[in-house]
């Protein structure tokens, strides 16, 4: 999509832009840990530690980071197409009856390596079908998509009690889950590969999909920068009226880039249903589809970039809890607070030190003044 600023070098506008604002996050998260009476530098040293200084750590940060990857791809096809889908939360979430219908199915007569591969496709078709009526809505009727996506969330959610209560639940189980899968529905853990690195791992549910999510995130990329489609879809984004003097149908690509996105989104319940809990219960999207949002900013919407800062709220997520762990005056909303911070300046103020940035360039530019400066800010 366009920019409101003068461009800077791919560098800077992917790499130093959100590393400035992140910085400045976890300055202010300090700062808010100093005021609750703790060591920011302690704490910070606690979440490093907690995210990467052991195999398990490393194992829950990569788990972690494989939900959000899924997520934050999601939102960024939307995004190149000029789409907010605030909708992957309940697309993923939706999706998880699509990964247990199959899991249910044919976990006593197939192998995992059968299984999975028809869990993607469910996952993916039931995801993509939860992103269509929204599309449809958007493309044909002219309802604003992100009223429509958050409105569907509450919708899944709804529908998935009703599941898990009245239809998926075991007579003789209270709890308001499917039953255990056994190994047919199973699918491998990566500990091996911790193992291998020389990391001693007890237990922790890295699993395979993981590899399922960096081969996702190429295809992405190959997607919109390597085909018409990709083509067409960035054009949409950049300038729906230059897209319809080409000759772009704004119908077609909505639906396309939204049943995408709800694809890619669906995907993601691949990884705690058959990955960890190796059954369906509720809220096991946990909000991933939301942090999805913040991952496909901090990531300039680009592949890497997402893959990359889901594994920056990994670390969150897993050396957050060895902080709430550590350290008795910083509990578990508190992370929550520092996990908002980022966000905050990855997300909303995305383009607050963009202006500094882009003066500072035009400085040590040859040639630059400081009124060229002015007039690119």
């Amino acid at each position: 999509m366009s920019q409101p600023f003068a461009k800077l070098p791919l560098w800077a506008d992917y790499g130093l832009i959100p590393l400035i604002n992140l910085v400045f996050a976890f300055l202010i998260a300090g700062l808010v840990v100093l005021i609750v009476g703790e060591n920011p530098l302690h704490a910070a040293v606690l979440m490093l530690d907690g995210a990467f200084g052991s195999g398990e750590g490393i194992a829950y940060t990569l788990y972690y980071a494989t939900n959000f990857i899924f997520t934050g791809l999601s939102v960024a096809v939307a995004y190149h197409c000029g789409l907010f889908n605030i909708g992957s939360e309940g697309q993923a979430y939706i999706a998880g009856l699509g990964v247990a219908a199959v899991c249910l199915v044919f976990d006593h007569v197939l192998p995992w390596w059968l299984t999975f591969p028809l869990a993607i496709l469910a996952a993916a078709a039931v995801g993509a079908l939860w992103a269509l009526v929204p599309a449809w809505l958007q493309a044909v009727r002219g309802s604003h998509v992100v009223i429509t996506t958050i409105m569907f969330n509450y919708i899944a959610a709804s529908i998935m009690v009703y599941f898990l209560v009245d239809v998926l639940k075991p007579a003789t189980s209270m709890a308001p889950q499917t039953r255990d899968f056994v190994a047919g529905a199973r699918i491998p853990g990566m500990g091996w590969l911790m193992q291998l690195l020389g990391f001693k791992v007890r237990y922790a549910p890295f699993n395979i999909t993981f590899l399922l999510a960096l081969a996702v995130a190429f295809l992405v990329w190959v997607l919109i920068w390597r085909t018409r489609l990709g083509y067409e879809t960035r054009t949409m984004g950049f300038s729906p009226r230059a897209a319809r003097y080409a000759g772009i149908s704004h119908v077609r690509m909505i639906i396309i880039a939204m049943t995408l996105s709800g694809a890619l989104a669906g995907l993601m319940a691949l990884n705690p249903v058959m990955g960890a809990q190796h059954r369906l219960q509720l809220d096991f999207v946990a909000g991933a589809g939301f942090v999805g949002i913040a991952v496909a900013l901090m990531g300039r919407s680009h592949p890497l970039g997402i893959v990359l800062a889901s594994v920056l709220f990994g670390m969150l997520y897993q050396g957050g809890a060895e902080i709430a762990f550590e350290m008795p005056n910083i509990s578990r909303d508190m992370i929550v607070i520092i996990q908002g911070l980022v966000i905050l300046f990855a997300g909303a103020m995305e383009h607050l030190f963009r202006p500094a940035v882009i003066t500072v360039f035009r400085r040590l530019a040859p040639g630059g003044s400081p009124g060229q400066a002015a007039e690119a800010a």
